[in-house]
């Protein structure tokens, strides 16, 4: 039995519809992370499963209940907020407790939850300071003391990293996950980097104007994507598309005429709109290729990420085990046709 789960669930304010049939299992233990762009719904649609927002139409069930009509406080759930919300005026301990203060938990058993909480997260030494003497990566990390110690069904997390600087995000990414490991319980979380989408989750939920464009392991995704957003929204670098019409044969031609490799043909008829796609991680350095001239290099300690042109086309490559390219350089660059990803262009589904 799924621990969460949503069928054909919608939201509408009015005529205006912001999630629509969305359809979803959430395994017990599941790391789960909803991703897509600003506006697609994914914060809706976890606050509907918190219980923060009702929903319009479907089923949410947790644990094999359905609870569309249950408050969110007996849902069992514990939600860390994008602001960090703790009460200025009140230590380290006091927010991590004040949920169990409410709910009239004996004092041993705070004092128990909340000396756990604190070594899980490595605050025993800020237990009596006030949020203002904290870091921002400290006062993230008591708003997860605080989901902690309720030790709830599900951990619910709606862009807790985007306050934080880059290097405390990749820090704590880590922290999340080693919690989710160590807690081992249901996580939902909610943003719109798909590098933390790629690092953290067990499945990855894409969204898309309020539609579920796929949903699978990272790198199922990566590698095969159902669709030309999908493609383009996960990875890093961007993928490389390619505009072009299909004539027949291993070969296309681009419209500025250069011809790239296929490797085999395409089961689609002669005249057929494509997008081409090419990961800049699947294109080499070769002695003959496709020509191209470099465009700008940029240095990232173990590889190189490069803008080409190949005609009047920018192409994108991340180089490694070379020696450090120059701008206007000429080279030759290799692309690997089964690593291709072909589009309709029109219907943007994929063809190969």
């Amino acid at each position: 039995m799924s621990e969460i789960e949503l069928k054909r669930v919608g939201k509408s304010y009015g005529q205006v519809t912001v999630l629509n049939d969305i359809s979803l299992e959430m395994g017990n233990g599941e790391f789960v992370v909803l991703v897509g762009p600003s506006g697609c719904g994914k914060s809706t649609l976890l606050r509907m499963i918190a219980g923060l927002e009702d929903i319009t139409s479907g089923q949410i069930t947790i644990g094999g209940k359905v609870v569309n009509n249950m408050p969110a406080k007996e849902r069992d759930l514990a939600m860390v907020f994008q602001n960090y919300a703790l009460y200025p005026h009140m230590k380290v301990a006091d927010n991590m407790s004040f949920a169990l203060k409410l709910a009239g938990t004996p004092k041993a058993e705070i004092k128990k939850r909340v000396d756990e909480a604190a070594e899980i997260l490595g605050l025993e030494k800020l237990i009596n300071r006030l949020p203002r003497e904290l870091s921002g990566g400290q006062r993230q990390r008591v708003a997860m003391g605080r989901a902690i110690v309720r030790n709830p069904r599900a951990f619910l997390f709606d862009e807790p990293l985007s306050n934080l600087d880059a290097k405390l995000r990749v820090k704590m990414r880590g922290e999340i996950k080693r919690l989710h490991q160590r807690l081992g319980k249901t996580t939902i979380y909610v943003t719109h980097d798909q590098t933390e989408a790629m690092t953290m989750a067990d499945k990855i939920v894409v969204l898309n104007g309020g539609k579920i464009e796929q949903a699978g392991a990272p790198l199922e995704l990566y590698n095969n994507p159902v669709n030309l957003f999908v493609a383009s929204f996960i990875g890093s670098p961007e993928i490389n598309l390619f505009e072009a019409v299909y004539q027949g044969g291993t070969d296309v031609a681009l419209k500025n005429g250069t011809t790239l490799p296929l490797g085999t043909a395409l089961d689609v008829p002669a005249g057929t709109q494509i997008v081409y796609g090419v990961r800049p991680q699947h294109i080499t350095l070769a002695d003959v290729g496709v020509p191209a001239n470099v465009v700008v290099v940029e240095p990232t300690g173990d590889a190189q990420e490069v803008l080409a042109r190949i005609g009047d086309e920018d192409i994108s490559i991340v180089v490694r085990d070379h020696e450090l390219l120059s701008p206007d350089e000429k080279i030759h660059l290799h692309i690997d046709p089964p690593r291709l990803l072909i589009f309709d262009k029109n219907s943007g589904l994929r063809l190969r």
